[in-house]
């Protein structure tokens, strides 16, 4: 089975398809995957370092743009179409999948077209733009939220949770490792949070009476490394700020709470990992999409929220304050959090994916399609 990972652009989108990709391709050691996006997106740099062959057309996005970018976007479709149909031709995929973002829409459209089974992955309580109109044309709709369904309807959707990469899923029997001082992980994302950032820093006054207890994992992105790592030193933290942080598996292990945006990607790994967690959504988020994530948590009681703009550095040092003086309502929060949690979105989806192939082509080992040998004429990278 080849399959066809469409989207991207940020880790949200891409991650959970890099999970899916690594269920596919350990089921038999004839399936590959191929992803496509643009140069522009993080999947450029991610999907050949996980080992999976990458493809890129030119696309741009619509919703959310000036008038200059939106016309821009306009103008490039044909061409995104274009190039969608020469490399779904190319590579001959058994199904595709559109896991987000503007480069899913021309390719899935283009699948469809040629009459290859389609399906997307909306990670979100309230699905994107792209994937709201793609719903309305594919086999079948992956959900990480019983809500999300009243956007497609029930007859094609699978509310099967949000893939998380293998090596987190270990994290779902282990929900931490031994560690001496309360240890709080802090993150907003692959490129950092920078609103995030300063109020974790305004904070470190108000928790300067626990630093001798207390230590803080903090993930910056770029260009708040150095006046993070400035806000730490000056007030005498035991910290570890870094610009990205490559194992997070072994950071969630490793902490007791987590600071962080509600993406849909970071939702499901706090859920999986059975994390409390402080959450402040990004305000500009499309559709205020982080919100609606963040509420499925508070109302399970596995997380608190605030809004960036409401949030000051004294609340929030209150809030890990009262979480680390209460180890019980902790645990609470992380068992809630473990509760939520679908490890096997992956496989799951995986599985709906075989059933497509089979329903659409038959039987796939040995088989021929339209003459054509069913594997097509390139090969996954090792």
């Amino acid at each position: 089975m080849r399959v066809l990972i469409a989207g991207g652009g940020t880790g949200g989108h891409l991650f959970p398809g890099i999970a899916l990709a690594e269920e596919v391709v350990t089921r038999h050691p004839k399936n590959d995957v191929v992803f496509v996006g643009t140069t522009r997106g993080l999947e450029a740099r991610v999907v050949p370092q996980n080992g999976f062959v990458f493809e890129a057309i030119t696309s741009r996005g619509l919703k959310g743009m000036g008038f200059v970018k939106l016309v821009l976007g306009l103008l490039t479709l044909p061409l995104s179409f274009i190039e969608a149909l020469s490399l779904v031709r190319k590579y001959k995929p058994d199904v595709v999948v559109g896991v987000g973002g503007y480069s899913s829409g021309p390719v899935v459209m283009a699948a469809w077209l040629l009459g290859v089974p389609t399906a997307v992955q909306e990670q979100n309580a309230l699905p994107g733009l792209t994937n709201k109109i793609l719903g309305k044309f594919v086999k079948a709709v992956f959900l990480s939220f019983d809500e999300t369904t009243r956007f497609f309807g029930r007859g094609k959707t699978h509310v099967l949770g949000n893939p998380i990469r293998r090596a987190l899923l270990d994290n779902f029997l282990k929900p931490s490792v031994a560690h001496e001082k309360f240890t709080v992980l802090v993150f907003g994302g692959s490129l950092g949070a920078r609103g995030l950032n300063t109020r974790v820093v305004e904070a470190l006054g108000q928790l300067a009476s626990e630093k001798g207890s207390l230590r803080l994992v903090h993930q910056t992105g770029k260009n708040d490394l150095e006046v993070v790592k400035q806000g730490y030193d000056g007030k005498g933290f035991d910290a570890e700020v870094r610009e990205f942080i490559d194992d997070m598996s072994a950071a969630y292990l490793a902490c007791d709470l987590v600071v962080c945006r509600a993406g849909a990607t970071t939702i499901a790994e706090l859920t999986t990992c059975k994390k409390a967690s402080i959450l402040v959504p990004f305000p500009f988020a499309t559709d205020d999409h982080q919100a609606v994530n963040a509420k499925a948590l508070v109302d399970a009681g596995a997380a608190l929220m605030f809004r960036e703009a409401d949030l000051t550095g004294e609340k929030l040092a209150g809030a890990i304050l009262e979480l680390k003086r209460d180890p019980a309502r902790l645990e609470k929060m992380q068992k809630a959090a473990g509760l939520l949690g679908r490890p096997e979105a992956a496989r799951e989806i995986a599985d709906v994916l075989q059933q497509l192939c089979l329903t659409k082509w038959g039987a796939l080992t040995g088989q021929k399609r339209d003459g054509e040998p069913l594997r097509p004429k390139t090969e996954k990278k090792s």
